[in-house]
C-alpha cells in the first residue's frame, strides 16, 4: 500500500504555474511521479474516489473560494478510511521504488490542512502567479469580466494565508521567482524536500510576457496583491517566501536558496533563464 512513502502536494490556481513545478519535482531520481494517466495534467484528484471530485469541483476560478471545497482538520474526511483510499487509488500509478511521490492537482490548494492530518510527513508546496497574468490566462474558458476574476485570486489567496498558519512544512513559490532564477528556485525546493538538489533541465521562458494587454488591478486590488509581492502592470516586487518546516536547518536551507541572487540572470535575453 506504499504506507512508507512520503507525499508533495502541489496546489494553486489553474494557470499558475502547478504544473511546472511538479514536473521539476518529478526530475528528482528519488521522486515518483503520475505519468501517462488519461486525466488532464496527470492530476491526481481524478484518479482517486476518497474525496469528491466532479464536474462541480475544482472549477477554475471557482474551486478556492467555495467553502464545501476548503477541507481542514475539522473536514468528515478527516479519517484512516480516507488516507488507505487515497493510497490504494494512486498507487498504481506510482513507481514503486522512489520514497517520495509528488501529486499535483489544483484543489491541492484547498486541501492542505486535510492532507497535513491524513499524511502527517507530506509537504506541501502552492504556487502563486501575478493575478493579472492568471486573469488574462484563464480569461479564454471563462465569461466573468477581468475584475471579477482578480477578486477571485485575492479573495483565494486571503484564504491561503489564513490556512499556511496552520501548517507545519508548506511553501509558497512564486512563478516569477522561479522562470526569473530557476536554479535558485528549484534547488530551494529540493532543500525544503531534504532533498539532494537537482537542476532544471532546459531553459525557461517567462509567460507572463505573453499578457501585454492583461486586465488592469484597480486601486484597492492593487493594495491587497502588493501583499504578496505584486503590482499594477504585472510588475514583481521583492517579497519574503513564506517556508515552515518543522527542522529549522532545512527550513533556513531552502530559504537561502531562494535568497541568493543569479549572477547569470543579468547576461539572459528578455524572458529566458539558464537551466
Amino acid at each position: 500500500m506504499g504506507l512508507d512513502h512520503r507525499y508533495v502536494f502541489v496546489g494553486g490556481l489553474h494557470r499558475s504555474g502547478t504544473s511546472l513545478v511538479a514536473r521539476l519535482i518529478a526530475d528528482h531520481p528519488r521522486v515518483a511521479a503520475i505519468r501517462d494517466a488519461p486525466v488532464p495534467e496527470n492530476e491526481g484528484c481524478y484518479l482517486q474516489g476518497a474525496i469528491p471530485h466532479t464536474a462541480r469541483h475544482g472549477a477554475p476560478m471557482r474551486f478556492a473560494t467555495d467553502p464545501a471545497q476548503h477541507l481542514t482538520e475539522d473536514s468528515p474526511l478527516n479519517r484512516l478510511e480516507t488516507r488507505l483510499r487515497l493510497q490504494a487509488d494512486w498507487d498504481p500509478w506510482f513507481d514503486r521504488d522512489r520514497p517520495w511521490r509528488v501529486e499535483k492537482s489544483p484543489v491541492n490548494m484547498t486541501r492542505m490542512r486535510l492532507y497535513q492530518q491524513l499524511f502527517p510527513l507530506s509537504q506541501l508546496i502552492i504556487v502563486i502567479r501575478h493575478p493579472q497574468a492568471v486573469a488574462a490566462a484563464v480569461a479564454k474558458w471563462l465569461p466573468d469580466p477581468p475584475e471579477t476574476l482578480i477578486d477571485h485570486w485575492l479573495d483565494a489567496h486571503d484564504r491561503l494565508r489564513q490556512d499556511l498558519a496552520w501548517l507545519h512544512a508548506a511553501a509558497v513559490i512564486r512563478y516569477e521567482d522561479l522562470v526569473a532564477r530557476p536554479t535558485q528556485v528549484t534547488r530551494g525546493i529540493f532543500r525544503f524536500l531534504d532533498l539532494p538538489p537537482v537542476p532544471p533541465a532546459g531553459a525557461m521562458r517567462d509567460g507572463n510576457a505573453d499578457y501585454p494587454d492583461a486586465p488592469p488591478m484597480t486601486p484597492a486590488q492593487a493594495a491587497r496583491a502588493a501583499d504578496w509581492g505584486y503590482g499594477p502592470d504585472l510588475r514583481v516586487m521583492t517579497a519574503s517566501p513564506h517556508l515552515t518546516h518543522p527542522l529549522r536547518a532545512v527550513a533556513e536551507a531552502a530559504r537561502q536558496c531562494w535568497l541568493e541572487p543569479d549572477d547569470a540572470t543579468a547576461r539572459l535575453s528578455p524572458g529566458q533563464v539558464p537551466s
